[in-house]
């Protein structure tokens, strides 16, 4: 789930609602399904991050604070699991052509307008990765051995641009924001 907020029109019962869903979520998930993986020494967590685990965008502090979140608790998740035979892995999809933006909490968009149709449009423009080209480039991901997945170019791209300049991305992303419009 998704809540397009500044913080500064943040209330709690937006934060807790998103928290408990894509954080909780996935340590509820993680220790529902760990005990047996280890009992038989075998498997695979894979975690729904995002590439705002990696990188913060305007009005998404909570998603991105959920979102860094899951991808700390699975890396460090992946060193406690260490000769172990299970393993631990963070997926971080770009912009996947899902309902995510439609099914949002919503106050504003990143650029503080107030349209939410208007955000609809722009995210179905800039989400270029089909939801099935996902599923298969985690499961290849799971597959290969890998313990971080990026899935679509855009999440490549601009996770490259966080470790090249990771002070100065914040000017990039100011500058994309109105490209993408």
């Amino acid at each position: 789930m998704a809540l397009l907020q500044r913080v500064q029109d943040m209330t709690y019962v937006d934060l807790n609602w998103l928290m408990n869903i894509n954080f909780w979520g996935v340590v509820h998930g993680t220790h529902a399904f760990l005990p047996g993986m280890l009992a038989r020494d075998s498997g695979v967590i894979v975690n729904l991050s995002s590439l705002y685990g990696i990188l913060a965008w305007p009005a998404n502090s909570a998603y991105s604070a959920a979102k860094f979140a899951v991808r700390g608790y699975t890396e460090a998740m992946r060193h406690d699991l260490h000769k172990t035979g299970v393993r631990a892995v963070s997926v971080h999809p770009g912009g996947i052509q899902t309902s995510i933006v439609r099914n949002a909490r919503f106050t504003s968009d990143d650029l503080g307008r107030i349209d939410r149709r208007k955000l609809e449009r722009d995210f179905d423009k800039i989400a270029l990765t089909s939801a099935d080209r996902a599923a298969t480039i985690i499961l290849d991901g799971v597959e290969r051995g890998r313990d971080r997945i990026l899935v679509g170019k855009d999440a490549k791209i601009l996770t490259l641009l966080t470790r090249l300049v990771p002070e100065k991305y914040f000017s990039v992303i100011r500058a994309l924001q109105r490209f993408a419009r």
